[in-house]
C-alpha cells in the first residue's frame, strides 16, 4: 500500500505542477468585451493556442527582425465595428491575444512602434479563427 501511495503521490505532483506551469493570464475585459493576452514562454503560448478553440478570435502578432519572424508584445490594438465605433481597446501582453467578440464584421487595427496594421475580420457564430499581424 505504500508504494501505491508513492507512486499515487508522485503522480499527483507531476500532473499538477503541469498545471501550474501551463495556466493561462486571467481574463480581462476591454469595452465590456473579455479578453486574455499573453503567451510569453513556451508553456503559456501552449495553454494559450489549446485555449484558442475555445474563443471566437485569436490574434497572433510577430515582426521581421534581422531576417525572420519574431513575437512580439505591447501592441495596442483597437476593434472598430461597421459603424466605426471602436468597441475594444487594448494592449497586448505578448504575442497572443483570444478576444470574445460577437459574430459580425469588424476592422483591427494593430499599433506597434509607431506603425498601424488594418485587418478586416469577419467573426461567425461558432467557430473560431486567427488572424495574423505582421510588422515589416
Amino acid at each position: 500500500m505504500k508504494h501505491f501511495l508513492n507512486h499515487f503521490l508522485a503522480y499527483f505532483i507531476l500532473v499538477f505542477s503541469g498545471f501550474a506551469l501551463a495556466q493561462i493570464p486571467g481574463t480581462q475585459h476591454s469595452e465590456g468585451i473579455a479578453y486574455i493576452s499573453g503567451g510569453v514562454g513556451e508553456e503559456e503560448s501552449a495553454a494559450i493556442l489549446a485555449e484558442a478553440k475555445q474563443w471566437p478570435v485569436l490574434l497572433e502578432m510577430s515582426q521581421l527582425e534581422n531576417g525572420r519572424g519574431v513575437w512580439i508584445f505591447g501592441a495596442q490594438i483597437k476593434i472598430t465595428n461597421q459603424e466605426q465605433k471602436t468597441i475594444f481597446n487594448a494592449q497586448a501582453d505578448g504575442p497572443y491575444m483570444l478576444i470574445n467578440l460577437a459574430p459580425g464584421s469588424y476592422q483591427v487595427i494593430g499599433s506597434y512602434q509607431g506603425v498601424e496594421q488594418k485587418r478586416n475580420l469577419i467573426v461567425k457564430a461558432d467557430s473560431s479563427q486567427k488572424l495574423n499581424i505582421f510588422w515589416k
